[in-house]
């Protein structure tokens, strides 16, 4: 998978487990694409701030961005010092 280029918009769909059970949400956001080192199987989105305030909790995520639906588990997330959000997922 080829990175984006720096940021593109993109409708996030994402579930978030709790006590009641698993709940979706969606939002759009400005994202970018990137692979996973040493990883050819995930891949990666950096999610640019304003971020929605529970995205950070996501356990499946489905970013359309360009025409294209990428859909997965999130198996790691990270907030970076520009207040973006990085996410890992293993595709479905």
């Amino acid at each position: 998978m080829v990175a984006t280029p720096d940021s593109s918009p993109a409708q996030l769909d994402y579930g978030l487990d709790t006590l009641v059970g698993r709940i979706s949400k969606s939002a759009e956001c400005l994202i970018g694409l990137e692979q996973v080192e040493n990883d050819p199987f995930c891949f990666a989105i950096r999610v640019l701030a304003p971020l929605p305030e529970d995205l950070e909790q996501a356990k499946t995520l489905v970013v359309r961005i360009e025409g294209r639906r990428l859909q997965g588990t999130v198996r790691h997330s990270e907030r970076l010092e520009d207040d973006s959000l990085r996410l890992e997922v293993e595709p479905d």
